[in-house]
């Protein structure tokens, strides 16, 4: 057993962004706090402080009309983007909060501060766009932390050395992003579906759910084609297709790839108990998500590994989820806990999705 010194990016300042009713409420976070503060796991972390992304740093992957435009609704006292997606007057600053978590997370692995790091933020990101946000999502948090990787580092971040600064200016690194929420990361993938230091790699259930996008023959474009992987999983799907999308596609992928760093977009709500879905994951075939990626990190990485919390909507399912996270990037797996259990119902045994990735982007078979 390996012990990993592991970071998290946390604020207060993140139940402020609420709407009482809605699937996306700051009762998520507060769950996930008081799970891993009572079970001790949050006292082994370390706390990296966390500052909001300033507008710049918005505008480096969002455009300025619609940076402009979240923080004009949310000082005009709140509003909606969509049907689905709400701000309030402290949304703003909680958004802006989530991304600078995602880059402060990124910053303390590539700079090896810490081996792993966990950004505890909301609202969530993945579907946000550069020009808009949806699907709950404002900024992609999950975005900035991969551009942090890979790009370059923040001006305030004083964790970053000398010798660091100019080892990352020498070579661009690469980051792999596993995207493992339920819904398609629609926005992560437009972000960057031109860009072939990045691999953007979904795993969601695919047909009749939000948004409705992530076919496998969605690559990428130009420079960045074939650095886009969607494995559509079907209604049903459940621990054991999941375990095989692990096997025959995101291990050969990252393989292949040759990451410098791992960034996931960890989101729980493929668990069978979750309201908004119909996967079949348990909280094992969850945390068996995480195991093979933080192993992938400690093969082709050296480690590095930062963590995003995207979608889970059973409050339980979503505590328990990240407690477990947490405990496989510290390297105490034994202590991974399944009070649930398995899906109640027939796990679908559909596998031509896989099948069907495997052949387009030539993982053998």
């Amino acid at each position: 057993m390996t012990m990993r010194t592991v970071g998290y990016a946390w604020h207060s300042r993140f139940y402020d962004h609420h709407v009482e009713g809605h699937p996306e409420h700051a009762g998520r976070l507060r769950a996930v706090m008081e799970r891993l503060t009572e079970s001790g796991e949050l006292s082994k972390l370390h706390a990296l402080g966390v500052g909001p992304a300033t507008f710049d740093e918005l505008c480096e992957l969002h455009t300025p009309d619609y940076v402009t435009r979240v923080h004009s609704i949310s000082e005009h006292g709140g509003g909606t983007l969509d049907g689905d997606t709400y701000l309030v007057r402290e949304s703003f600053e909680a958004a802006a909060l989530a991304a600078g978590a995602a880059m402060r997370c990124a910053s303390a692995v590539m700079s090896n501060n810490v081996q792993r790091a966990i950004a505890l933020v909301r609202p969530p990101g993945h579907h946000a766009f550069a020009d808009h946000g949806e699907g709950f999502c404002l900024f992609n948090n999950v975005a900035f932390a991969a551009h942090i990787a890979t790009d370059g580092v923040r001006s305030s971040d004083v964790m970053w050395s000398a010798s660091a600064r100019r080892s990352h200016a020498q070579q661009r690194p690469r980051a792999m992003i596993v995207d493992f929420d339920v819904h398609h990361g629609n926005g992560t993938q437009s972000i960057f579906e031109d860009d072939p230091s990045v691999l953007f790699l979904s795993l969601h259930q695919f047909g009749r759910i939000y948004p409705g996008s992530g076919g496998a023959e969605e690559m990428g474009h130009g420079a960045g084609r074939g650095a886009t992987i969607n494995v559509p999983m079907p209604a049903g799907a459940g621990d054991a297709l999941y375990a095989r999308a692990f096997d025959e596609i995101v291990a050969p992928a990252a393989r292949r790839f040759a990451p410098d760093v791992m960034i996931v977009s960890a989101g729980f709500d493929g668990h069978w108990r979750d309201p908004l879905a119909q996967v079949q994951l348990s909280l094992h075939g969850q945390t068996h998500m995480v195991q093979s990626l933080s192993a992938l990190s400690d093969e082709l990485c050296g480690g590095r590994m930062v963590c995003v919390l995207e979608g889970g909507y059973d409050l339980e399912v979503l505590s328990l989820g990240v407690l477990n996270m947490v405990r496989v990037l510290r390297g105490v797996d034994d202590e991974c806990e399944d009070p649930l259990g398995p899906a109640p119902r027939p796990e679908s045994k559909d596998g031509r999705w896989i099948d069907a990735v495997r052949r387009v982007h030539g993982f053998g078979g």
